[in-house]
């Protein structure tokens, strides 16, 4: 019953790659041969029957990983003054991509991240013109950079894609780049246009500058797309597509121009905006209103200790949105209009985000202002009697706070800790972070 859950995923496993050889045993005799006798030439011997086609039971393929595991297991099992040939990895690749093909395996995700010495060769792509399972249930697709070298590999994948899926729930193109080739575009727009759900769409580039059709294509998924997530992006008119997308509830905006904030006309309940120009902020929080629920809100350092700037911002967040349940804040100093928002929290926020190094010697100010039924709460450190005292207070006047996640949780005096568990359990930071 395990085995095929363990045997899913075991690229993205972070220890020893010594499993790469188990797929060996399911191989074709002439695969077995031609390997056999490349391996024994360097010494290398690793063909034990197994009692499973673990190839079969393939969900997720990430070629960048795949590729670094071939490399450390062939790394591992030769002499330390022996070199690693490409030529080698490259060819235990495609005998592996084509066993995953014939073993009858369904992919769930696909990460195509092209490592440079990785050349697909043209028996991979006739394969999966034959057997249309292994991409028919992908729901996760992920394209990084593609090496100039991979270009046509990439291109072909992904029209093998669109013709066998309309499944996928979740695209996300990282460091994309305007310059690839036309067909790059063309593929990736019919991947969009034939999918029945999608649900998730992730842009991230260096300020692209063109789209090339990619951005108008989600037009055809303005019923089914709930989140969009843009990374250094800046004004293009395509974007003003995503206006007629009206079921999209969360926005995360990282990195990105006022231009392109004050162009997204959304109501959103998760919203989520990352060193992004403040102008726009108040402008979106008055948009989401009454429905914003969940926020994270991450500012420039540089605008840390200039309250003068934030005052709008904070402002726009205490009249226009009294039901946020989540809150994150991070690199804003501390100011009068800071401390007013925290007496005004909503009274249906559960988790409260303080985790910042700027905030910590107002801890105490803050807990003593704030009125919310927390559930949740994150500081950065709990290292003297005053906050300890605060915290306490807190806990004894809201009766709701069950967790204080601890940034620097390895440095809490142990006196401290006994005094404040008595009233709320303290935990490392990253045990009830959420991002």
């Amino acid at each position: 019953m395990t085995v095929p859950i363990l045997w899913q995923d075991p690229f993205s496993y972070n220890g020893s790659p010594l499993y790469i050889s188990k797929y060996f045993s399911s191989l074709g005799e002439e695969e077995k041969f031609i390997l056999k006798e490349c391996l024994e030439e360097r010494g290398i011997n690793e063909f034990s029957n197994t009692l499973f086609d673990y190839a079969s039971f393939l969900k997720a393929l990430d070629l960048w990983s795949l590729e670094y595991k071939v490399r450390k297991w062939i790394t591992f099992k030769l002499i330390d003054s022996e070199l690693v040939y490409d030529a080698e990895i490259n060819h235990i690749i495609n005998l592996l991509i084509k066993l995953f093909i014939e073993s009858g395996a369904t992919l769930h995700k696909l990460d195509l991240r092209f490592p440079k010495s990785i050349e697909l060769k043209p028996a991979i792509f006739y394969l999966l013109g034959e057997n249309k399972h292994f991409f028919s249930r992908i729901q996760h697709l992920y394209l990084d950079e593609i090496p100039d070298n991979n270009i046509e590999s990439a291109t072909t994948l992904l029209g093998a894609l669109a013709k066998s899926n309309t499944k996928i729930s979740t695209i996300k193109l990282q460091c994309f780049e305007s310059i690839y080739e036309p067909q790059i575009f063309l593929a990736l727009i019919d991947i969009i246009k034939s999918q029945e759900q999608l649900r998730l769409f992730f842009l991230a580039g260096y300020y692209p500058t063109e789209f090339h059709g990619i951005i108008s294509a989600l037009e055809s998924q303005k019923n089914s797309l709930q989140e969009v997530i843009l990374n250094n992006c800046d004004f293009i008119a395509e974007f003003e597509v995503l206006n007629k997308c009206k079921n999209i509830g969360t926005l995360r905006i990282c990195y990105c121009t006022m231009k392109l904030l004050k162009l997204l006309d959304y109501k959103v309940s998760t919203l989520e905006l990352v060193d992004c120009q403040i102008d726009a902020m108040p402008l979106i929080f008055e948009k989401s209103g009454n429905l914003l629920q969940r926020l994270k809100l991450e500012i420039d350092d540089e605008l840390r200790d200039e309250p003068l700037l934030l005052e709008p911002l904070l402002e726009a967040l205490k009249s226009f949105c009294p039901n946020i349940t989540y809150l994150s804040i991070q690199g804003i100093g501390f100011s009068t209009q800071l401390v007013e928002l925290i007496e005004r929290l909503p009274l249906k926020l559960k988790y409260f985000n303080l985790g910042g190094t700027w905030l910590e010697s107002y801890t105490d100010i803050l807990f003593n202002h704030c009125n919310a039924p927390l559930k949740k709460m994150l500081i950065y450190r709990l290292n003297n009697e005053r906050i300890s005292k605060a915290l306490v207070e807190f806990c004894m006047r809201n009766k709701t706070l069950n967790y204080v996640g601890v940034d620097k949780y390895l440095d809490l005096d142990n006196n401290i800790k006994k005094e404040v568990e008595i009233y709320v359990e303290l935990v490392p930071y990253k045990y009830i972070v959420d991002h």
